[in-house]
């Protein structure tokens, strides 16, 4: 039951953040820019329990996100976080951010693909990766990219929870255990 009522609050909130950023009428950019604040909490530990933490003020946390977002994107964007960080729900704003995400590509008829890499993709390369994707799995799919410097080379995609792992890592430990 408890799963179930935390899974209904994401739910809630991220409708709420996706009918703020329809509202504003700039959509896109704010759903960019709620992306890379998410994937700066799942890198930074510190952050996500700071943001989490009920025994540090309200203002004192609100004011930490003023300090990273502020002038940094644009004011719906911050508004957002500062508005669930403020509500108490710093510790779940990662999956609120992918949850309102999901929902607009969905809206759009297209499921999410998160794409860690080593390097910036080009808009041609997610342009490829898209188009190579809808080639062998059916799904349209609107491209998160990542830089995540642990993948050395190649690409990990998710979508949903389906993962392709086309990284270097991935095939060098394959290797491995051909060979051992």
């Amino acid at each position: 039951m408890a799963d179930q009522s935390a899974s209904d609050r994401i739910s809630g909130y991220a409708d709420a953040v996706l009918a703020v950023a329809r509202a504003e009428g700039d959509q896109p950019e704010v759903e960019d820019e709620l992306s890379r604040f998410a994937e700066a909490l799942r890198h930074s530990e510190e952050l996500k329990s700071t943001l989490a933490d009920p025994v540090i003020d309200v203002e004192r946390r609100l004011r930490i996100t003023d300090d990273l977002l502020g002038g940094r994107a644009l004011p719906t964007t911050a508004a957002l976080v500062s508005l669930v960080v403020g509500a108490g729900r710093g510790g779940e704003i990662a999956e609120i951010i992918d949850a309102a995400i999901d929902r607009a590509a969905a809206g759009r008829n297209r499921r999410v693909a998160r794409v860690r890499s080593a390097v910036e993709l080009s808009s041609e390369q997610r342009a490829r990766l898209a188009a190579a994707i809808k080639a062998s799995s059916g799904l349209d799919v609107e491209i998160q990219a990542i830089v995540d410097p642990n993948v050395v080379g190649g690409v990990v995609t998710e979508i949903g929870d389906d993962v392709i792992d086309g990284s270097v890592r991935s095939r060098l430990q394959q290797m491995r255990s051909g060979l051992g």
